[in-house]
């Protein structure tokens, strides 16, 4: 290394004794060299050495500038008196590809005290650097340096301050513009839209076409759409694209693509879908926009529908497409057709770093195949931290706290940092097992230990792990001290640990409150009657649903429904349309009179009416996860597991109900209601008979996990898929099978 180092020097010092001998030219010191400048003897450092040893240096330059060893080049530089423009530019350049914040202003530097001529171009590819790597200071100082300014200095600087946030300097700058063009309008126009300003984005469109007759391009076109899409006004975007007919602009695929994203986002998502339509050459991320628009609303089946036209198209989906098919069969368990796409996903290779493994994960927990979803996790290299977080919850709800916690600490050991929504599912694993101690011990170390601050989840959390203890007091003294507002979710387990403990005024006070967050909610008013049922206070039973009558609502009916076969049964009750119910009904009687044997009473504390006991057990003997299990056994084979799902939280009576049956028929009853899975098996669940009264939080947990995603994943979707995977052909099969089972719920 020494060697060399000698060597370098000795290549140049004749090129330094040349310049500093002439007392007429200015003297360029040096730097001493902090590391050897060729690292290995091969063919180009053979060849640099070579050109130094010439005072060949520019050409140097251009070599080691071809091989992005910006250091070095800039060394060369320093014993350059005057490099032709064209080295200027290259160094320039790969400044910007590298981001080079301190090389740039090392070739700033050197530009202000040559005494060569450098144009207005240079200075504004320097601008333009300062400004991509964020030093908006540096960039300001360099414009207002410039003896001379063109166009595009005025726009570098406009841009850079609009993209960076700094709106008020943007719009103080565009407003000094002696000359504007299409570029300076879309510039600070797309600045509003991107920092969330779209009226202002509109205002300034009117203004440009009105008062200064200024024809927007298609780029300009596509940010006031952008705004339009913003403020969710249709009638605004239906006035842009009548503009865009009439301007001949409606042929650009760039255009198509904004207009249909207007739509629908404003919710016109059949005028999103005839645009689609209209798309000639659509890429991957146009596909993933429009179905990702039917299932944001409600409209799954024609969103898988379209993920089967986009696998005919010959376009490859991609991890956003991936993680949006999941997260949905996530959201609605559909695990048959998740498995199709885990398949499909295999088959086409994927990579297993990517996010959209996270959201595999997410879904086999959610769908309660917890041990294809580990499989899954210990598959996948190194785990980010939306896969750690994704396995915890759903260890947690799986009925195995024991194993989330577990997890989480092999996530600590492994170097990872947890973050808020991490300990969301860590503490819900402390809810659902009742580890009330150790919960209170996690939360503490989150401000403590890991640094982070409280949320009003971590809260809801807490307090619904103290009063389904019993522990009311403490909860409440959490309440009073949180530093924000309680929120639906803390109020709704306060209220159902109420329901436990039979606290009639605690109940009644977080009853109100959530009466106040969301009047229209029907689980509040169905719980609170459930606890003055259990009390006997009828008289108050009948006001609450005096209440619900006059605020006009109405309790969602439960709904259960089992897959068999890729087929989806779905069951409510009182419903005649099942062929086999007179099965059902003689299967539920059958198992009646076994279990009673066995001890079962059935638990007729919260039916709401006031009615006898024979007619109570009557009211409960054909809830709808009933009548699905008892279907799920006729037509299954002996001793197979069975899984169930439901709209609503399992009743008291149907879990002691599912737990005998479970011994009786010698088979394992896997039920996902709104809270939890419960996982049956010889006359015991896995909740362990301590059931969270968080109703809701589930599906909260799932929209914080793809939340979670969002943020660290999806931050500019058409900048991270620029490079898209080459397309090829369909394997052969893979899309007739991902058909949309019948009956989806």
């Amino acid at each position: 290394m020494r060697l060399i180092r000698r060597n370098f020097q000795s290549l140049i010092s004749p090129y330094e004794r040349t310049i500093s001998g002439s007392s007429s030219e200015p003297v360029f010191r040096t730097p001493k060299l902090e590391k050897t400048f060729f690292k290995s003897q091969n063919n180009e450092e053979t060849l640099v050495k070579r050109l130094c040893r010439e005072n060949r240096h520019e050409e140097a330059i251009i070599n080691l500038c071809q091989r992005s060893r910006l250091t070095e080049a800039i060394q060369v530089l320093d014993r350059i008196e005057r490099p032709s423009p064209l080295i200027y530019s290259n160094l320039l350049q790969l400044c910007l590809q590298q981001k080079a914040l301190e090389g740039t202003k090392r070739v700033h530097a050197h530009i202000k005290r040559s005494v060569s001529l450098t144009g207005v171009s240079s200075f504004n590819r320097i601008i333009d650097i300062y400004c991509k790597c964020g030093s908006l200071v540096d960039a300001r100082n360099v414009f207002d340096e410039m003896h001379e300014r063109d166009l595009c200095s005025w726009n570098t600087m406009v841009s850079g301050y609009a993209k960076a946030g700094q709106l008020k300097d943007a719009r103080n700058l565009f407003d000094e513009m002696p000359e504007r063009d299409n570029f300076s309008w879309t510039a600070i126009i797309s600045g509003y839209v991107r920092h969330g300003f779209p009226n202002d984005a509109l205002q300034l469109c009117r203004t440009m076409s009105k008062e200064y007759n200024v024809k927007c391009n298609k780029f300009t076109v596509c940010s006031a759409l952008a705004a339009s899409a913003a403020t969710q006004c249709l009638t605004i975007g239906k006035e842009i694209h009548g503009h865009i007919v009439r301007t001949g602009m409606d042929s650009d695929g760039v255009v198509w693509s904004a207009l249909s994203d207007m739509y629908g986002k404003c919710g016109g998502l059949n005028e999103a879908k005839h645009i689609f339509d209209k798309i000639l050459d659509k890429d991957v991320v146009t596909w993933t926009a429009m179905i990702d628009r039917y299932f944001k609303h409600g409209r799954k089946e024609e969103g898988f529908v379209l993920f089967s036209e986009l696998l005919k198209s010959g376009n490859k989906p991609n991890e956003f497409t991936f993680a949006g098919i999941l997260n949905v069969c996530a959201l609605y368990n559909l695990e048959s057709l998740g498995r199709q796409v885990h398949g499909y996903m295999a088959r086409i290779g994927f990579n297993q770093s990517s996010f959209a493994a996270s959201a595999l994960i997410h879904m086999y927990c959610r769908c309660g195949n917890i041990e294809i979803a580990d499989r899954v996790f210990k598959w996948i290299p190194k785990p980010d931290l939306a896969s750690w977080t994704s396995l915890i919850n759903g260890y947690a709800q799986n009925g195995q706290p024991e194993e989330a916690l577990k997890l989480f600490e092999s996530l600590l050991e492994s170097g990872t940092k947890p973050d808020h929504i991490t300990f969301v599912g860590v503490l819900s694993a402390c809810t659902h097992s009742g580890l009330v101690d150790k919960g209170l011990e996690y939360f503490n170390s989150i401000k403590e230990k890991h640094g982070l601050s409280y949320t009003v989840d971590h809260y809801a959390c807490v307090v619904d792990l103290l009063s389904r203890s019993g522990r009311f007091s403490e909860a409440e003294d959490m309440i009073k001290k949180m530093p924000m507002k309680p929120d639906k979710f803390l109020w709704a387990s306060l209220l159902a640990g109420c329901k436990t403990h039979g606290n009639l005024d605690l109940a009644k006070r977080a009853a109100e409150a959530l009466f106040k967050i969301e009047p229209e909610n029907a689980a509040t008013y169905v719980t609170l009657s459930n606890i003055y049922a259990a009390a006997g206070k009828w008289a108050d039973v009948a006001k609450i649903r005096n209440l619900m009558d006059v605020n006009k609502v109405v309790k969602k009916p439960g709904r259960s429904w089992t897959e068999i076969k890729r087929k989806v049964y779905t069951f409510l009750m009182g419903d005649t349309s099942n062929p086999r119910l007179n099965e059902i009904h003689e299967l539920l009687e059958e198992l009646q009179k076994k279990i009673r044997e066995e001890g079962y009473v059935p638990k007729t504390d919260y039916v709401l009416h006031d009615v006898e006991d024979e007619q109570k057990e009557q009211n409960l003997s054909y809830h709808s996860e009933k009548l699905a299990i008892a279907f799920a056994i006729l037509v299954t084979p002996p001793g197979s597991s069975i899984k169930v799902f439901k709209n609503l939280r399992t009743c008291v009576d149907c879990h002691t109900f599912i737990k005998y049956v479970s011994k009786i028929v010698s088979r394992k009853i896997i039920v996902r209601d709104s809270s939890r899975f419960h996982c049956f098996e010889d006359g015991s669940c896995s909740c362990k008979d301590y059931c969270s009264g968080m109703q809701l939080f589930s599906l909260h947990l799932h929209s914080l996990f793809c939340q979670h995603l969002v943020i660290k994943k999806m931050l500019d979707l058409r900048k991270i898929l620029s490079t898209l995977v080459s397309t090829s052909a369909v394997t052969y099969g893979t899309a007739a099978s991902l058909g949309i089972p019948q009956q989806v719920i």
